[in-house]
């Protein structure tokens, strides 16, 4: 079984840059407090890594 993500939105998409914003929507955060769970693979890692500053992950 592959391992899982749990990624929470912390900060606010207020003013932040498009891309971001985008990034953020294709993981399913549209809100502050907003969590979703992904599967852990390069595809999500990288997507975290553009908006690390946003949310906080939590291995599961």
């Amino acid at each position: 079984m592959a391992n899982k993500i749990t990624i929470e939105l912390v900060k606010s998409l207020n003013g932040r840059n498009d891309k971001h914003i985008a990034t953020a929507a294709s993981l399913g955060l549209r809100k502050v407090g907003n969590k979703t769970v992904q599967p852990d693979n390069p595809q999500t890692r990288g997507k975290i890594a553009q908006i690390g500053y946003l949310v906080k992950v939590t291995e599961e």
